[in-house]
């Protein structure tokens, strides 16, 4: 009994724990998801697919309970598309529900927050991506626990050009836990 008491307290210890990695990256795929609870003040204007991107998260760093990352969508087919403003962000736990949640566009709002990047505190600017080519976008979100509200565990990442249309999947190597109410900051597409 005490052996199983000692084995689950361990575990529950390092869930809650993050482990970064500088560069993380995953295979994608693109999948449509209707972002019910998800709510996002920017738009996105585009003649782009996500089926033509494929995506990777990469870790940043975090600093007083904030985490940074990225994602870097690649395009993989050829010709090229436009895009500019703001990712439509789905994210998911580990069964593929999704999670509440709300994102603060930078450099749109208003409370003075800012990325470590500067191309992500930029107003958008339009992209013209080719084949090979890439397009970043950054995201915080705190990760720390306020009272007794639990933080969800975002195992995937649905990144939209549309609501409610196909998305480029990308999954970290590890859980985001995002305190806050499910609160976040997202960059435009730089």
């Amino acid at each position: 009994m005490v052996i199983v008491v000692l084995a689950l307290a361990v575990g529950a210890f390092f869930a809650g724990r993050h482990f970064t990695n500088a560069s993380s990256t995953t295979t994608t795929t693109s999948t449509t998801i209707a972002p019910t609870t998800t709510t996002t003040s920017g738009t996105l204007s585009t003649d782009c697919s996500p089926q033509d991107f494929s995506g990777a998260f990469v870790q940043g760093q975090g600093a007083a309970g904030t985490i940074f990352a990225s994602v870097t969508l690649t395009k993989k087919t050829s010709g090229t598309c436009t895009m500019k403003g703001w990712p439509l962000l789905t994210l998911q736990d580990k069964l593929g529900a999704v999670l509440p949640s709300r994102a603060i566009d930078v450099p749109a709002n208003k409370d003075g927050f800012s990325f470590p990047t500067a191309a992500a505190d930029a107003m958008p600017a339009t992209l013209h991506v080719a084949q090979g080519s890439i397009t970043d976008f950054s995201l915080a979100y705190s990760d720390v626990t306020t009272g007794a509200t639990a933080c969800p565990n975002a195992v995937t990442i649905s990144v939209q050009f549309a609501r409610n249309g196909a998305a480029v999947t990308v999954t970290p190597s590890y859980p985001l836990q995002i305190c806050n109410n499910g609160q976040y900051w997202v960059s435009p597409l730089y």
